[in-house]
């Protein structure tokens, strides 16, 4: 897997990627400290409000981004919103209003929402080979994974012998880090950004309509609200779970988020070997149905009296959450790549990171809300329910036929289009074979409309 790090331009911005995630993590932490101080035990309110507006940021600038993909160079932006980022880090040691901590947030949340799509988008241009872009989505994932076990554990550290505050000036160096690492990145150049029609409307929701338009994309949107039915149970419940339903130590609370990270890297590892073998639709899906079957076992677990087996076997779904998450999230980066063109990417990474997130603005509360008013047996059968549709649907608009190698003729795209690269010219258009696949470029009555010559 790590032979992809060869790549110079990939292996800096992965590092940038890893280095702005850790900065993440320790202003997460100091965050939480700094809300304390502000508001004492208002806290949880003032982190609930932060992370609500952390999720509007990214579901509604995502889409503007997305927007202005092609009229800003990509490095640019990525570096114009790191320094957005370590800016608004410096600053939060000062704030001493309730106002100010949601107002910082949003500017940095928002800058989040337009780098992340962007590194997104500018990967596949990267490593177009798929077994390579596997291999960088494996390790993205494994990224993500490492700085929710590894951030805490560093701010723990560093707090031993200094102030919280002094935790944000490293959130600062991790992403002015990231910007010189972008800057030093030598990007490919970007396909043609596509002339769209219409209002500022019409081009923000541009990538949203691909993901209402392509069967795949479609079920993935409900793969999205599955495993954020499962990440919001994990994420807002864990403390419940350990400290409350099964009396057990702070430090246990560590331990069972540790035990879904685990779960989830040891997937990410595997899977650049399994996709060579099984499509991304037999993955993805297994992976979502086994949330709901995950989370049918937690019920049992939550419903039982007592039990030393409890502790065990909680780890032992919250891995098998972590490991069904990574199934799903893992490859959506080429459903994503196959689906749209490349001049259309930044559009559609923007849709995902929008949507998946309106996703987790859903069940976060719902989380947080049913667990604390109704009791956590009535969180898991919610979620679960929610997991369980959403899985289903998922299931039945994924068509079985998707990523079969198809022979097919394009008849209207002109002989230079990039698409037609090593196609063979017949009576009335062009023709080649490649993954079944349904976009702009391939509606769905093109599929099995030719046969290669010869």
């Amino acid at each position: 897997m790590l032979s992809v790090l060869r790549n110079r331009t990939y292996r800096h911005l992965f590092i940038a990627q890893a280095i702005a995630l850790i900065g993440t993590g320790l202003a997460t932490v100091a965050l939480g400290l700094l809300a304390y101080d502000i508001a004492g035990a208002q806290a949880g309110s003032v982190l609930g409000t932060a992370l609500a507006i952390k999720m509007v940021a990214y579901v509604g600038i995502a889409p503007v981004v997305g927007a202005l993909a092609g009229r800003i160079p990509r490095r640019a932006l990525m570096v114009s919103a790191d320094l957005i980022r370590a800016a608004v880090a410096l600053t939060l040691p000062f704030v001493d209003q309730v106002w100010q901590v949601y107002v910082l947030i949003f500017a940095l949340q928002a800058a989040s929402a337009a780098f992340t799509p962007t590194f997104q988008a500018v990967i596949p241009d990267i490593l177009p080979e798929e077994r390579d872009y596997t291999q960088a989505l494996s390790l993205s994932r494994l990224a993500y994974d490492l700085e929710s076990l590894f951030s805490p554990a560093l701010a723990a550290a560093l707090l031993t012998f200094m102030s919280y505050n002094w935790l944000f000036l490293g959130t600062v160096g991790g992403f002015l880090a990231s910007a010189v690492l972008v800057v030093s990145a030598v990007l490919p150049k970007p396909a043609p950004a596509p002339r769209r029609q219409g209002g500022a409307y019409t081009k923000a929701t541009a990538g949203s309509r691909l993901f209402f338009t392509i069967p795949r994309l479609r079920s993935l949107l409900f793969l999205n609200l599955a495993v954020a039915a499962a990440s919001a149970m994990v994420t807002v419940n864990t403390v419940v779970y350990v400290r409350n339903h099964l009396s057990r130590s702070t430090g246990d609370v560590a331990l069972a988020l540790g035990a879904y990270g685990a779960g989830s890297m040891a997937v990410a590892l595997l899977l650049p070997r399994v996709l060579g073998r099984i499509a991304d639709r037999a993955v993805m899906l297994r992976g979502a149905l086994l949330l709901a079957l995950v989370f049918a076992a937690l019920g049992g677990i939550t419903a039982a009296g007592g039990g030393g087996w409890r502790w065990p076997a909680l780890l032992g779904a919250w891995a098998a959450f972590g490991a069904a998450c990574s199934m799903v999230l893992t490859p959506t980066g080429r459903l994503i790549r196959r689906s749209a063109p490349p001049e259309e990417r930044t559009s559609a990474f923007a849709a995902q990171f929008s949507l998946s997130h309106a996703c987790w603005l859903l069940t976060y509360p719902l989380a947080g809300w049913l667990g604390a008013a109704a009791g956590l047996q009535a969180a898991v059968i919610a979620l679960g329910s929610i997991a369980f549709a959403a899985a289903v649907l998922a299931v039945r608009l994924w068509p079985a036929g998707d990523g079969a190698e198809v022979p097919h003729v394009h008849t209207d795209l002109a002989p230079e289009h990039p698409h037609l690269a090593g196609a063979a010219e017949v009576s009335g258009g062009w023709c080649h074979t490649h993954q079944h696949v349904t976009d702009p470029v391939h509606p769905a009555q093109l599929v099995g409309a030719g046969r290669p010559p010869g």
